[in-house]
């Protein structure tokens, strides 16, 4: 690959570095053909793929591959699509990352369940050495990191941070697969086969104006809830403030704890205070002993807070306008929005609007259980890659 100056004043038109085809069909075998009648069939890099987990997804990777033998395929089920339609359900969405401006490199995290530190920090060396094999030349300023979970695993927090502390300054996106809020299986797609207890992480390399984003839509109030009993494996909170969890989180809220439910926890987030700023710490369910199960991984000991909402459309458009003063004209946001975020559209009723406002600046992506960004995984976030469109000739 030849890479041309980031931030090189000539702007010429955008061949269209990145296909995207979206639909819906009866079964996975119809569903796959749909997707490739709409996309390349050489040509590609790579192509991502997130798909409803309406489908079977072992047979959707299957009719994924016998279509694409010889470009890789990768994706994960999904608790919501974010086609260029907008929000969608019960369809799937790919992409098809053209060779003249991406270059990828993918390795399959199985085992998720005994996967070590030390595992990550292999992974991501073997991709840097398999980058560094294709083009010497290529440096950090031009790579980014993609990162796909299984997200009923509990164990994203163990696989971004090993894996980020490998790669230096390489900012790494992602999402926690989901499946339409089942809560019950949740499948990485890698290598024509759809697998749990899996993750997949892509190193790609990419010619064109990109930049990692996050945003957000709350702010903390000064309520404090210690987490005082724990199981940390299942990232199960017993005790608030010594209390059952479920009766002081519902006490907190005005609600009793027979409402709470994923609509009360998309409405009240709980957050932690990680140096200068906040992040979500999401409650996935209660359970009939009290206890509250959590999105991410919690502690003893760990001090969160209570959030109030603040306007997340208008947050989005400072995100968008931030982006584009940074980068210009944006062809894609290839973006991960957490599940708990559409919910709250949903309750306040501004799905309508955010679908348009998700239309007007190309946002690809899915509903996530979880969000990777950098070193961290996230809750109630919306995270990925802003890409740009082409500046200038090498």
């Amino acid at each position: 690959m030849t890479w041309a100056a980031r931030g090189a004043s000539e702007h010429v038109p955008d061949p269209g570095a990145v296909s995207i085809a979206a639909d819906r069909a009866a079964s996975p075998a119809e569903l796959a053909a749909r997707l490739a009648a709409k996309l390349p069939d050489d040509g590609l890099a790579a192509i991502l793929v997130f798909v409803s987990s309406h489908y079977d997804a072992q047979e959707f990777a299957e009719a994924m591959a016998r279509h694409y033998g010889h470009t890789p395929v990768y994706g994960c089920t999904t608790a919501g699509e974010l086609a260029p339609s907008g929000l969608e359900d019960d369809s799937a969405v790919a992409l098809g990352f053209r060779k003249d401006d991406f270059s990828v490199v993918a390795r399959p995290i199985f085992d998720l369940a005994h996967f070590q530190a030390q595992d990550g920090r292999s992974l991501a060396r073997d991709l840097r050495s398999e980058m560094a094999a294709r083009d010497p030349e290529i440096s950090a300023a031009y790579l980014f990191g993609l990162l796909l979970v299984d997200g009923l695993s509990r164990r994203e927090e163990t696989v971004i941070s090993a894996i980020s502390a490998a790669l230096d300054d390489i900012p790494i996106v992602g999402g926690s697969a989901g499946d339409q809020l089942r809560f019950e299986k949740t499948w990485i797609i890698c290598g024509g086969e759809a697998h749990q207890d899996a993750a997949v992480m892509l190193l790609i390399a990419i010619k064109l104006p990109f930049v990692a984003f996050k945003c957000d839509q709350f702010e903390a109030t000064k309520d404090k809830l210690v987490i005082t009993s724990a199981d940390l494996d299942l990232r199960r909170v017993k005790e608030l403030n010594a209390e059952p969890a479920a009766q002081e989180y519902a006490q907190r809220i005005g609600a009793s704890e027979q409402n709470l439910d994923i609509d009360a926890f998309a409405l009240h987030p709980l957050v932690v205070k990680i140096g200068t700023d906040h992040y979500a710490r999401s409650i996935r369910k209660a359970d009939t002993e009290g206890g509250l199960h959590f999105f991410s991984a919690i502690d003893e000991g760990l001090v969160l807070t209570s959030a109030r909402r603040t306007d997340s459309l208008a947050a989005l458009r400072e995100l968008f306008d931030r982006t584009e003063a940074e980068i210009g004209d944006v062809s894609l946001y290839l973006g991960f929005d957490c599940i708990l975020r559409r919910i709250d559209a949903e309750r306040h009723q501004m799905t309508r609007e955010l679908s348009d406002l998700f239309r007007a600046h190309h946002v690809v992506g899915f509903n996530t259980y979880g969000e990777q960004f950098r070193s961290m995984h996230l809750n109630e976030t919306f995270t990925g890659i802003a890409i740009g469109r082409r500046r200038g000739r090498q």
